[in-house]
């Protein structure tokens, strides 16, 4: 079972013998951000840290979209949506929309959080389970704050 970044590593090879420069500018990008953070830690790649920094280059590459399209740039658009669609093919798929909020009324159940100062609880609790890997905590955030008056 190979991991994750050894998959990223082998696509990479792939886009570059294909001449694919899109895919193995963004493969390269990700890979170099993934050795960064590793480097910044101070540990070994593994799937952990190659699922949060892939996550976080994809939150990134939304909110840079986002901009581009208040800019009117139809054209950087494409790129950002082409470039997410690549990265998040090695992200394991999230929570459905009911186990989130499932997992979000049991956190603030079991934390006894009945405020919004109190989210700092709920999110804790919530990186403390098992599922926390496949957690988004923006929706998850939303959730806890229109629970939480």
């Amino acid at each position: 079972m190979s991991t994750i970044y050894e998959r990223l590593r082998a696509d990479i090879i792939t886009a570059m013998k294909a001449r694919d420069s899109v895919t193995t500018t963004a493969l390269r990008t990700a890979d170099a951000a993934i050795k960064r953070a590793a480097m910044d830690a101070n540990k070994d790649i593994d799937d952990a840290l190659v699922i949060a920094t892939l996550r976080k280059a994809v939150k990134n590459l939304a909110d840079a979209r986002a901009e581009f399209a208040q800019g009117g740039r139809a054209d950087l658009v494409a790129a950002n949506d082409t470039e997410i669609k690549l990265l998040e093919q090695y992200l394991p798929a999230g929570l459905d929309a009911a186990k989130l909020e499932a997992l979000v009324n049991e956190a603030v159940q079991a934390t006894g959080a009945t405020s919004r100062k109190e989210m700092g609880k709920v999110i804790g609790a919530l990186k403390q389970r098992p599922e926390a890997a496949l957690i988004d905590f923006g929706a998850a955030s939303k959730l806890i704050q229109g629970k939480l008056a």
